[in-house]
């Protein structure tokens, strides 16, 4: 019997709940930065060091952290059910949950990428990418990360996914930032969705959406309780 498919789409909430801070937090890691200065490729072709000074230091608070209860109620729910991960979320706490199936559209912090090519990606060992690393083509090594202002390579691949959901869930994203606040738009009207956030949430117009009014921890354990039944 095929299972059921349960698509997800995390964002910054569902990992802030590990200490990861979001950029939009206000004793947050962005604090001490203009995200002009850091988060864009004109920063990078101004200033590469401060670029990857900020990375560095985001790269080791995500290596510190921890999945929390959400994440691995997520992994939980693959017992029963075919789930994808669709995650703004540039950490890897959903992998270290033990969650199979993850799709970043916003790159991954714990990689880098040739500057000339893009499709030239490593694994970093240890927390750092340094000024004078290169790819094989000699080309400085920077972030895998889509920058304020690059086009978001892995969105249709995630509206296909979200197409073909039996299931749809959102959780730590209010689904404001376009491209990726469409995304409701591209689930079939009939099929169940599920929206956790503490949060006033501005969705009109989407039908059979449940919103849980709960932070990700308390509300994603709860909801795969009922689905697992």
């Amino acid at each position: 019997m095929t299972k059921q498919k349960i698509v997800v789409f995390t964002g910054a909430g569902i990992s802030a709940e590990s200490g990861i801070k979001t950029f939009r937090d206000s004793d947050g890691l962005w604090e001490e930065y203009n995200i002009n200065d850091v988060a864009t490729p004109q920063a990078w072709a101004k200033n590469r060091e401060l670029v990857l000074e900020f990375y560095n230091k985001r790269r080791k608070q995500t290596q510190e952290a921890q999945p929390n209860l959400a994440h691995k109620a997520l992994k939980e729910l693959e017992k029963k059910y075919d789930v994808t991960i669709i995650t703004q979320n540039i950490d890897d706490l959903h992998e270290r949950a033990g969650s199979k199936k993850v799709v970043h559209l916003h790159g991954e912090i714990n990689k880098a990428r040739s500057t000339l090519d893009e499709t030239l990606v490593y694994k970093i060992k240890g927390t750092e990418i340094k000024l004078g690393e290169k790819c094989e083509r000699g080309s400085q090594l920077r972030p895998h990360i889509v920058w304020f202002g690059e086009q978001v390579p892995m969105m249709d691949v995630a509206y296909k996914m979200a197409a073909e959901a039996d299931i749809f869930i959102v959780v730590g994203t209010s689904l404001v930032v376009y491209p990726a606040a469409g995304i409701l738009n591209y689930v079939a009207p009939t099929v169940p969705k599920y929206m956790i956030d503490p949060s006033d949430v501005n969705v009109s117009g989407i039908k059979n959406l449940t919103i849980i009014k709960q932070k990700a921890s308390v509300g994603l354990p709860q909801l795969v309780e009922e689905l697992m039944k």
